[in-house]
């Protein structure tokens, strides 16, 4: 039942911090073209507000309940290699990790990062992983 309701959790968290990688670079950066530049910043500033409150906590509540289940499931190393279920899973910890240290420098820190500025990135580190949690499986 606990695992349940951590993995439950865990989707939550990353449905709120991906969903709002989506809407940022399909939805948001396209105001530029309907708006002045005066009035994409007003509003995005006006999301972002938001944004900032919830977002940077889903990331890492993803991060550390993704952390918790990667350890109920990543089993045995047998014959000093990892298994194809294993080897994913760890590339997916890697990007969830990149995620996650890049969201609580910036959130605690506010260090920003030096490059990859932008939400492509991460958004493609999210779909990587979605990807990723299919193919662990066959």
């Amino acid at each position: 039942m606990i695992y349940t309701s951590i993995l439950t959790l865990h989707l939550l968290c990353v449905f709120i911090y991906g969903g709002f990688l989506f809407v940022d670079i399909f939805f948001l950066s396209q105001m530029k073209e309907k708006l002045n530049k005066e009035e994409h910043k007003i509003a995005r500033e006006a999301v972002m507000q938001h944004v900032r409150k919830v977002v940077p906590w889903a990331l890492l509540l993803a991060v550390a309940t993704g952390l918790y289940l990667i350890s109920q499931v990543f089993g045995p190393i047998e014959n000093q290699s990892l298994t194809y279920y294993q080897s994913l899973l760890s590339l997916k910890a890697f990007l969830g990790l990149w995620l996650g240290i890049r969201g609580f420098n910036q959130k605690f820190f506010k260090i920003n990062p030096f490059v990859f500025k932008g939400h492509a990135l991460p958004f493609t580190f999210v779909v990587s992983m979605i990807i990723l949690s299919k193919f662990m499986y066959l």
